[in-house]
């Protein structure tokens, strides 16, 4: 992977962008789009599509990657100057104590602190193999009450973002970050559109960055209802199956990019999924499939909008989402990129008609 790809997944792996708080995200996407994206646009929830114009009257492709990440909010100001928390998307008791987090504040000032991690010196054994709540955990700011928190203008309800900077690991393709749910889905839209740009189309394509999926999918409904796909596709991650213990599955760090048959949220267009198996049969891409029922995806809701879309996701293998170290390969986000863009330049009105038929011919 090229140095360029790497510092662009460095950017989107280490901006901040709890749902809700997404903005930063928007810009950065805006900023890697100037001068490729034809045009831009927003919802009013604050998810960003970029538009790359192709033939008049052509249909119209959506790739939808979620901007947000998993995080919290200060919840509340303790006298000792510590900060209750509320999560903010799905945590796992037991990855958040001993980490650092960045709290930023109204006006964009950043303050690290860390939750606490008692010693295990004298702790009982039920409270040593217990799971802590995150009702009972807290922020420590490293001050002494709750003035010094006013003092340093932290509010409740701002708020509070993993802090963890972007590696290259030892086979030189494994890469390390937070937030790659769904970073990783933004950093390939965004290589989607250049390559686009670059070779050609005949497709409208829009790149959506999607606000609040982790709390609900929100901003795939609104993005979509805006851009009224014929044919959309979300991005995202899932489960790795190469861990010690893990089922024996083949969705794996390297084993290329999943198709999804199903999630939680959707059941994938079966004509579409046949059709992006046989391309990526065709172009030699790496692929496996993906079945993870336990969570949804923006398909979602897009696959809804108005008489229903052709739709299905496209996942990454990934290790150890939401939480601070989240680890991908190099590989899978090369197989996504390429299946994605041999799909789209192939898209016309007469492979949309094919689709649609499979589901009543």
């Amino acid at each position: 992977m090229d140095k360029k790809r790497l510092e662009l997944l460095r950017k989107v792996s280490e901006v901040k962008g709890i749902s809700g708080a997404e903005r930063d995200v928007a810009r950065l996407i805006k900023t890697e789009l100037k001068g490729v994206a034809d045009s831009f646009e927003y919802d009013n929830l604050g998810s960003i599509v970029a538009n790359l114009h192709g033939q008049e009257g052509a249909p119209r492709v959506l790739i939808a990657g979620h901007m947000d990440e998993v995080g919290f909010l200060v919840k509340q100001i303790e006298k000792g100057g510590f900060l209750r928390l509320h999560n903010v998307g799905g945590w796992w008791g037991h990855v958040v104590p001993a980490h650092e987090w960045v709290v930023t504040t109204r006006e964009g000032k950043e303050y690290i602190g860390v939750t606490g991690a008692q010693p295990p010196h004298g702790m009982p054994a039920e409270q040593r193999n217990k799971v802590m709540e995150i009702k009972d955990m807290y922020l420590d700011m490293g001050v002494g009450s709750d003035e010094d928190i006013k003092k340093l203008g932290i509010k409740v309800g701002d708020t509070v973002t993993p802090l963890q900077p972007f590696r290259v690991l030892n086979d030189g393709k494994t890469l390390l970050g937070k937030a790659w749910d769904d970073r990783v889905a933004v950093a390939i839209g965004i290589e989607v559109l250049r390559r686009l740009k670059k070779e050609g189309h005949t497709a409208n394509v829009s790149f959506a960055g999607t606000v609040q999926e982790e709390v609900g999918l929100r901003g795939a409904r609104t993005s979509a209802h805006m851009v009224k796909p014929d044919l959309a596709f979300a991005l995202d991650v899932t489960m790795s199956y190469d861990l010690p213990g893990s089922p024996a599955m083949d969705t794996k760090l390297g084993a290329g990019v999943a198709l999804s048959i199903m999630d939680g949220s959707v059941i994938g267009h079966r004509g579409l999924f046949d059709h992006v198996e046989s391309v990526a049969k065709e172009i030699g891409v790496k692929y496996t499939y993906d079945m993870l029922t336990a969570g949804g995806t923006d398909s979602g809701e897009i696959h809804k909008v108005h008489d229903g879309v052709v739709n299905m996701t496209l996942s990454l293998p990934c290790r150890y989402f939401h939480s601070h170290v989240s680890l991908v390969h190099a590989d899978d986000i090369d197989a996504a990129i390429d299946l994605l863009v041999a799909v789209i330049k192939g898209v016309n009105w007469d492979l949309i008609k094919r689709l649609k038929a499979t589901k009543y011919e």
